[in-house]
């Protein structure tokens, strides 16, 4: 009797290992919290390992450009709408997530600067000694949109004198942490999880850009019955609570 049960639990195991798949994520760095805390949960329900790789935008496109392939990819709104006019995404498979605001940090401990209005807030730029924010280069959403707000703003060359890039907002959020920059630039979900650095508070109102963030399965994903059921996942009520939790906004389903 013994015997018959082992049996049968080894090729349960047998048949799960079978079925299990090695998937790669490509995540835009905003979203890579709620990201990996779903997929940790999913990946010890149905056996699968997930590889991420957390990128930019711009990062990530270049990757599905150059024929890499993928079972998921979680770029800006922007981005995913090029992606599906170059059919690079299975068609129907798409799946708006979030939304990312982007938000100033400062070191832990140090006073917040004023950013109650627009004019406020181009006062604490200037009087900023440093500023971080993500190489528009690096093809970041926030890089790219911030890049523009200065120009409009006419502190362009200011900022610039006294930037300090980084190629992902974690890095930004690593400057400001260890003392390289004064006041840190970025979407809020790529600097909360940096114990190093305090959220001082969202732009204003009137120069914010909240960006929604979509998933979908590219086009010849190698598992893409298991990167549908990762995108299910994705829009359950945990999920949900995740992505609120990482300072993102679930968006309607």
């Amino acid at each position: 009797m013994f015997r018959a049960i082992a049996a049968s639990a080894a090729l349960l195991l047998i048949a799960s290992s079978a079925n299990a798949a090695q998937m790669k994520l490509l995540v835009g760095g905003s979203m890579q919290e709620p990201f990996k805390e779903v997929g940790a949960a999913f990946g010890k329900k149905n056996g699968h390992s997930l590889d991420y790789i957390v990128d930019t935008t711009g990062a990530l496109q270049k990757r599905l450009r150059s024929g890499e392939k993928a079972d998921i990819i979680l770029v800006s709104q922007p981005g995913m709408d090029a992606l599906e006019k170059e059919h690079l995404i299975m068609p129907g498979t798409r799946v708006d997530l979030a939304s990312a605001a982007i938000g100033v940090s400062v070191k832990a401990g140090a006073s917040s600067p004023d950013l109650s209005s627009e004019d406020a807030f181009k006062k604490a730029l200037l009087s900023a000694r440093s500023v971080a924010v993500v190489n528009p280069k690096a093809g970041g959403t926030s890089g790219n949109y911030l890049n523009g707000l200065f120009q409009r703003m006419g502190i362009a060359e200011e900022v610039k004198k006294k930037a300090v890039y980084g190629m992902q907002g974690s890095q930004v959020a690593a400057a400001v942490a260890d003392g390289r920059a004064e006041l840190g630039m970025t979407f809020i979900s790529e600097m909360m999880p940096n114990k190093g650095v305090k959220i001082a508070g969202l732009l204003p109102a009137a120069v914010q850009n909240a960006t929604p963030y979509t998933v979908a399965i590219p086009v010849g994903a190698p598992n893409p019955d298991a990167a549908r059921a990762f995108i299910a996942a994705m829009r359950t009520p945990e999920a949900r609570a995740a992505i609120s939790h990482a300072g993102l906004e679930p968006l309607p389903k």
